[in-house]
């Protein structure tokens, strides 16, 4: 008749889940990673065009990678990159957009055109791990809390031996 299935809740502690509620988390991430997934093939099917173009339009005009990379000041690293279409050998995603205006101007291409259409191409996407219920938190100390006394204390002792000397000395001279 009705092949009714619960829809599972967000926030489910797997522990004290039953098997047919587990089953149906591990379901849902699933089909949402495999929606990410077509998306990021699309995406990088868009980025490897557009890097495409970019080695073309450098081959066009005879220009190699060094005297790109001397023109613009982009590490050769960075421009083959830009133009194998692999955004994630980047630092960052708005450095990625200024390369690329930067290199696709020194081309001669409209790179804010680019950018401004495609602006899913610089998006990094952040890894998520799935993990059923909620990790554990743990506490971690600042690595700088440890002694904070002790270089106070030694300045404070250097500060006394100083002194002391000085004492000893206006005696010795008859200063004092």
């Amino acid at each position: 008749m009705f092949n009714f299935i619960p829809r599972a809740k967000k926030n489910i502690n797997p522990t004290r889940a039953g098997y047919k509620t587990k089953y149906l988390l591990r379901k849902r991430h699933l089909n949402e990673k495999k929606g990410l997934h077509l998306e990021e093939t699309k995406i990088n099917e868009t980025v490897k065009e557009i890097g495409e173009s970019l080695r073309k339009r450098r081959k066009e005009m005879n220009i190699s990678l060094k005297e790109a990379e001397n023109a613009t000041s982009i590490r050769i690293t960075y421009l083959q990159a830009l133009e194998e279409g692999e955004m994630s050998k980047l630092i960052s995603p708005v450095y990625a957009q200024g390369f690329f205006k930067q290199y696709a101007s020194f081309l001669g291409i409209d790179g804010e055109n680019i950018v401004r259409n495609h602006p899913e191409i610089f998006n990094r996407p952040e890894a998520q791990e799935f993990a059923y219920g909620i990790g554990t938190l743990e506490f971690r100390g600042n690595p700088s809390s440890g002694v904070k006394w002790f270089p106070n204390a030694v300045w404070i002792c250097v500060f006394l031996f100083v002194l002391l000397i000085a004492w000893y000395m206006a005696k010795f001279f008859g200063v004092i």
